[in-house]
């Protein structure tokens, strides 16, 4: 198939997450995650990702460009400046980057991940 189409509102039984323990600032958020597309070499990966609030801190091995579908999100570069984030607004997040997500409102997001 050359394409996928895959609702806002995700699609079958969620996957159920939480920030690592050891990364954990504040609250007690809470992930849901809709994998919609795995490609052939398992390098790269779409769906849905949704999260409740609270703020920990993130380290991403891998690339990804996501767009916010509803709520209110605030990720922060290790030393650099607050992005907030709301419906409508996409990010690219390199390899290697560092800092922290906070949830201020339950947010959902589209996403794709290339490792």
């Amino acid at each position: 198939m050359a394409y996928r189409r895959f609702p806002a509102s995700g699609e079958g039984r969620p996957e159920i997450g939480a920030p690592r323990q050891d990364r954990l600032l504040d609250g007690a958020p809470t992930f849901r995650t809709w994998n919609a597309y795995e490609s052939t070499d398992g390098r790269t990966f779409c769906g849905i990702w949704e999260a409740t609030p609270g703020r920990w801190r993130v380290v991403y091995d891998e690339w990804e460009s996501c767009t916010i579908l509803t709520g209110r999100s605030i990720v922060t570069p290790e030393g650099g400046p607050a992005l907030n984030l709301g419906a409508g607004d996409s990010i690219v997040i390199e390899v290697g980057f560092r800092g922290t997500w906070e949830v201020v409102e339950t947010t959902r997001k589209s996403y794709v991940i290339r490792i």
